[in-house]
């Protein structure tokens, strides 16, 4: 999900050239997960909602008692890209807010963020062809395991740019709905940061993302149910 969490560059995970993703036909999703974050038990719901003009809308939101943190993503499918057009993310962590929104204009080729941000982050940053911010990574990801495609990305969130590569580390079987599915699983590690996710066929996101720091568990998400 950007607290550790913050764009789960997971959860995301929030996860180089560019992705070069199958052309498979996006679905509007909800997407329930059982949470801990912060040490603590949470909810977390991730929904993908067709809007107007070949956009779509992804959005996380995770709540326990110490955090409500929310981010969500406007896109297009470009060719076979996921291009952000906008972001939005907020997080309440007890007394301490934080509001951040991201603008990706494709036609003059440049990223910039305001809010909450620091004067160095709010850009511009200049755009490539497949670029993606971190929340969105998370589709890239799934629909790439699926795909057999390279897990290979350049982040541009958070008034920076960073390649992000993850490698396949095995399988692993996992409940969603009460049916046992098999997942691949994943992985990236950055420094003493690690972000794990695993991918079923046919589901739209990943079965579970789990950020790891300094060998402990930040953030973990299952999910328990796809609709």
């Amino acid at each position: 999900m950007k607290p550790t969490f913050r764009r789960l560059s997971v959860a995301a995970i929030a996860l180089a050239a560019f992705a070069s993703l199958p052309a498979l036909a996006m679905q509007p999703f909800t997407a329930n997960y059982r949470a801990s974050y912060m040490g603590m038990q949470a909810s977390g719901t991730m929904t993908l909602a067709s809007e107007a003009g070949n956009r779509w809308r992804y959005s996380l939101q995770i709540k326990n008692p110490m955090a409500d943190l929310s981010q969500s993503t406007v896109f297009e499918e470009h060719g076979d890209a996921l291009r952000p057009l906008s972001s939005h993310d907020r997080s309440v962590l007890l007394i301490k807010r934080k509001q951040v929104d991201a603008s990706y204009d494709w036609n003059r080729r440049q990223a910039t963020w305001s809010g909450d941000v620091k004067p160095e982050r709010r850009g511009p940053v200049r755009l490539q062809n497949g670029d993606m911010d971190a929340l969105l990574i998370n589709l890239a990801i799934a629909r790439d395991v699926a795909a057999g495609q390279p897990l290979n990305y350049r982040m541009v969130d958070d008034g920076r740019t960073k390649a992000l590569s993850y490698r396949v580390v095995g399988k692993e079987n996992m409940t969603v709905d009460g049916k046992t599915v098999e997942t691949t699983k994943v992985s990236r590690v950055d420094g003493d940061k690690e972000q794990i996710a695993w991918i079923a066929a046919d589901m739209p996101v990943p079965v579970r993302l789990l950020q790891r720091e300094g060998g402990k568990d930040a953030l973990d998400l299952t999910i328990q149910s796809l609709n």
